[in-house]
């Protein structure tokens, strides 16, 4: 955890599906939430007592949570949305709970889409500090937190920030989440802010065709779970007509990812290509690609990672 004048800098990546910090390796999956150091599924189910099974447990303003059940569906505006704000206590307490505290001053550090940021920062920014200071408990634990600042950034771009001195001549970058994709230029390690693109073409279009695919030809509903699976890792126990069926819808998935790059001018001859975000793992189990020139970048932190470093690093600029 980085921290500047003892205020602890807490990196929250509000995924669509899950939220997470750094506690976790390996291929992501778009729908979570992170911090630098934990991970959690973005859903949540509100009850008006104490749940009766454990976990994951968000108390506030007299309402219990369960974080991770359910799916969080997909929002263009996060400060539309309570959810959000309750996912951000969450992550906040599951990353103090690391270092083992429990009362703290805040400053989060998040993102929002390439082309929406410009538009949405100042109320996402207004919209996560409207309590100045929060009580609550998570997981039978109190906390006591004061928010003291907000910064925000361009999704994308900070999960590769720290690689940048691997960048020469031009390169793309892709971070494909559970909602949206966003596309940017990075020529002799600069971002490029005139050639961002934000689409709506995140891997839940890939879920919901595979869940209608089956649907259509077999005339079942299959669990999202098991769908997610094979997405993630390729494969799942299951027969090989299902399994055929959503392999085939993620290949065409993943060469329409390609036909969204093409049209913004991608060519593999010319530049090197870096995935992020949950997409990643698709373009790896199911896509045709020249290994060579594409970097699949694995580490489900990345972005929170670099929401703090860019966090700290304007904090000291400021001092």
């Amino acid at each position: 955890m980085r921290e500047i004048r003892n205020t602890k800098i807490i990196a929250v990546d509000h995924g669509y599906g899950n939220i997470s910090s750094r506690t976790s390796t390996g291929c992501s999956y778009a729908r979570l939430a992170k911090t630098a150091n934990t991970v959690t599924p973005t859903g949540i189910t509100a009850y008006e007592t104490e749940p009766i099974f454990t976990g994951n447990i968000l108390e506030y303003n007299g309402t219990y949570y369960r974080i991770g059940e359910g799916h969080k569906e997909f929002i263009p505006d996060k400060a539309m949305d309570e959810d959000y704000y309750l996912l951000t206590l969450m992550a906040v307490a599951r990353e103090l709970n690391v270092f083992s505290i429990h009362e703290a001053d805040v400053h989060l550090a998040a993102g929002l889409p390439l082309t929406w940021i410009r538009n949405q920062r100042e109320a996402f920014r207004s919209y996560l500090l409207q309590n100045p200071e929060v009580r609550f408990s998570f997981n039978s634990k109190d906390y006591h937190i004061r928010f003291v600042g907000c910064s925000l950034y361009p999704q994308g771009y900070p999960a590769v920030v720290n690689h940048l001195g691997d960048f020469k001549g031009t390169n793309l970058l892709a971070d494909i989440g559970n909602g949206t994709m966003n596309i940017l230029y990075i020529n002799n390690k600069k971002a490029q802010e005139s050639r961002c693109w934000t689409e709506k073409f995140g891997v839940n279009q890939c879920m919901i065709a595979a869940k209608n695919a089956i649907l259509d030809r077999f005339g079942v509903k299959i669990e999202e779970s098991t769908v997610e699976q094979i997405l993630r890792f390729g494969t799942a126990d299951i027969a090989a007509p299902y399994l055929d069926c959503i392999t085939a819808v993620a290949r065409q998935y993943v060469a329409d990812i390609f036909a969204i790059l093409r049209k913004y001018e991608y060519s593999p001859d010319l530049m090197r290509l870096y995935v992020v975000g949950g997409g990643g793992c698709l373009i790896r189990n199911f896509g045709t690609y020249d290994k060579a020139r594409v970097t699949i970048l694995d580490d489900i932190f990345a972005t929170a990672k670099g929401y703090e470093y860019l966090a700290q690093m304007n904090l000291k600029r400021r001092e």
